[in-house]
């Protein structure tokens, strides 16, 4: 019998409990519209990705990076994020570096907050003690993505503080670039699909968006987008309470992730 490797976390860690529910993909695209918000984000994202031809492959790899620093053995989350830093390395243009901590802080800010607030929405509310752990937590996988120790707010309420401070501000403007990708990302060009089959998505999208970035946006938010909104939040939880969990959580309990290979032939 193989035994398994020893990962970053133990598999009660509220990271794991957290990053291991499905339905955390429906804050995927929260998550890009917020840091195309940056326009220094966006610029780099536009110069130097295929996202206007591939608009969700960031956030897949994204999730799969996510997942093998968190669920995979040390090995895995090691190959993983020493693949990401050997990319971000080419990152840079007029004004920006993807190595830039400030940058890095607020992408991975919003990783950190559209999977607090997805998860909340639509699995259950944390207790603070648990939105602290998580938090914490997650400061390892931002550590080994290159943001200095220092950078990072110290507790959670001080990164809901910064937040805040970030969404008030002038660093975060919707401009043209911002505008024409973010419509990539609610309308998605998948497998042919009609747009309208997006729908769904977008509404999801668009309520679980900071109110100032969905107005920037100028995403539709009338009566009845947001009686469609509540209902999904009131059915959603009692969906995803009923599921079995080989549907609804990945990976299962008590099994490592192994993407080394994977993310070595990706880099």
């Amino acid at each position: 019998m193989t035994r398994m490797r020893a990962g970053l976390f133990p598999d009660d860690a509220v990271i794991r409990r957290v990053n291991r529910e499905n339905v955390l993909m429906l804050g995927g695209g929260r998550a890009l519209l917020m840091q195309l918000a940056h326009p220094q984000v966006a610029a780099g994202v536009d110069e130097h990705s295929d996202f206007r031809t591939r608009p969700l492959y960031r956030l897949r790899r994204t999730i799969r990076l996510t997942m093998a620093i968190v669920f995979g053995d040390r090995e895995t989350a090691m190959a993983a994020a020493r693949s990401v830093n050997r990319a971000h390395a080419h990152v840079r243009g007029r004004g920006y570096s993807a190595l830039d901590p400030d940058l890095l802080l607020w992408v991975h800010a919003t990783l950190v907050d559209s999977a607090l607030v997805t998860y909340e929405t639509f699995v259950g509310r944390l207790s603070p003690a648990d939105r602290e752990d998580f938090y914490q937590q997650m400061r390892l996988p931002g550590e080994m993505l290159g943001i200095p120790r220092d950078t990072f707010p110290r507790s959670i309420g001080d990164f809901d503080a910064y937040l805040t401070r970030m969404l008030e501000s002038d660093e975060l403007q919707v401009g043209s670039v911002a505008r024409e990708l973010g419509r990539l990302v609610v309308r998605p060009r998948v497998l042919k699909l009609p747009g309208p089959f997006f729908i769904p998505l977008e509404l999801v999208t668009t309520g679980l968006l900071p109110a100032p970035l969905r107005e920037q946006y100028g995403l539709p938010w009338g009566r009845g987008q947001q009686k469609f909104f509540r209902l999904l939040v009131i059915a959603l939880p009692k969906l995803v309470a009923v599921t079995p969990p080989v549907l609804r959580v990945w990976p299962l309990p008590g099994r490592n992730v192994s993407l080394a290979a994977d993310f070595a032939l990706s880099s």
